[in-house]
């Protein structure tokens, strides 16, 4: 089970809604995840406007928990702004800080982070900050109060996976909350090795949604997910330098 903040979940697929072909195959793609937690970029919604086109309109919300995105805001206070426009809406009260300070790399400004995430755990929300691998912005987080801690494996839309796992580890290993690794994941082995590693969940969107068959891809990352989680949980063999027999030699008549 995935625990955040008072949200309790079975699925530790996070899933984007953002860049499908059309509202069908996001359905699709989106239902065959098994994903229980979709987020979304507040400024792509027409909140107030019921007369605009809704990526929403054709999912059944009471199957999901929405998590809304600051994505797009540069300071802590655009972010702010965001999110109370969000949580106005009554969707949901989680949201994922998100703030850029890089606009070639999208990395987040860790500053700015920190303001925000600090900010609207003031103002009751659960709150997931979307952050660099760095161990020690990550404690902070955590110790701030936040709810979950989503480090990115790569940068976002890139599909490089995970390239610095010793630092994902790291941060896995010290926080309390949960680690939602977000970003980067480009294939269904980057997500598995992401839960290999430790991570509670993978939030993903591009990987799906710019696969050629979003649908398929999707079922695949859902079992990748699943199977890393499991494959976590049983505890892999020490890898060792030289050969081990695998069938027993004692008693062996030659």
């Amino acid at each position: 089970m995935l625990k955040i903040g008072k949200y309790t979940f079975h699925s530790r697929l996070l899933l984007g809604t953002g860049k499908y072909p059309d509202f069908d195959i996001q359905k699709r793609a989106v239902e065959v995840s098994g994903a229980e937690i979709l987020t979304f970029t507040v400024r792509r919604m027409n909140i107030f406007e019921p007369s605009q086109p809704n990526f929403l309109e054709k999912l059944n919300l009471e199957n999901y928990s929405l998590l809304p995105n600051t994505a797009g805001a540069k300071c802590a206070q655009e972010a702010v702004r965001h999110a109370q426009l969000a949580k106005a809406s009554g969707l949901c009260d989680m949201i994922k800080v998100e703030v850029i300070g890089c606009d070639k790399t999208l990395l987040p400004d860790p500053v700015e982070t920190l303001k925000a995430t600090e900010e609207l755990i003031k103002e009751g929300f659960t709150v997931l900050p979307y952050t660099s691998d760095d161990v020690v912005l990550a404690r902070r987080l955590e110790e701030l109060g936040a709810h979950a801690i989503m480090p990115g494996a790569s940068p976002i839309g890139s599909g490089q996976g995970i390239i610095n796992p010793v630092n994902l580890r790291f941060i896995i290993e010290q926080t309390k909350v949960p680690v939602i690794v977000d970003a980067g994941i480009g294939s269904p082995s980057d997500a598995s090795l992401a839960m290999e590693l430790g991570a509670d969940a993978v939030l993903l969107n591009t990987a799906v949604s710019s696969a050629n068959d979003p649908v398929m891809m999707a079922n695949a990352m859902r079992l990748a997910i699943e199977g890393g989680r499991f494959g976590y949980e049983a505890g892999r063999i020490p890898k060792k330098r030289y050969a081990t027999a695998s069938s027993p030699m004692e008693g062996m008549s030659v």
